[in-house]
């Protein structure tokens, strides 16, 4: 009866030893060793500076406006903003399914801010147009949509 017992307290005390070692090794914390993030390539500066404006264009199909984003340089926005993202406008939207609402042959002259009113002054083509394709309230909108996403 001795070497059984003998045999069965060291059975135990075996599979106190494992699971001592299992349980140390799985919820005793380790330290963490955090090695330095090395990004794979260097971020330039033209990088750095890029941001994303939205702009709006009226919709081909159902004449709704819809956004349009695009990446800039920030430094761009620096100076007057307001002329910036107009000539923007002017230029057209990159998409195939938008068009601009603003008469083609139109240049800005100046924008400027005034306490919380941007006066524009556009090019005598902006009001001579003949053409019945073109929706007033588009225009208005194209220019307060995109103008006021300025933050």
């Amino acid at each position: 009866m001795n070497k059984k017992l003998i045999i069965i307290i060291s059975i135990i005390v075996i599979l106190l030893i494992i699971c001592i070692f299992v349980f140390k090794n799985n919820f005793i914390k380790k330290e963490e060793v955090i090695e330095e993030y090395i990004p794979e390539e260097e971020i330039s500066d033209e990088q750095l500076r890029e941001t994303i404006i939205t702009l709006y264009f009226e919709n081909i199909e159902n004449k709704n406006l819809n956004p349009e984003a695009r990446k800039i340089d920030a430094n761009n926005l620096i100076n007057n903003p307001y002329e910036y993202l107009i000539n923007l406008l002017i230029q057209g939207p990159k998409s195939e399914k938008l068009k601009n609402a603003i008469p083609q042959e139109t240049k800005l002259n100046s924008a400027r801010l005034e306490g919380e009113i941007v006066i524009i002054d556009f090019s005598s083509e902006f009001i001579n147009v003949n053409n019945e394709q073109i929706n007033e309230q588009n225009i208005i909108n194209e220019l307060l949509f995109t103008l006021t996403r300025i933050e």
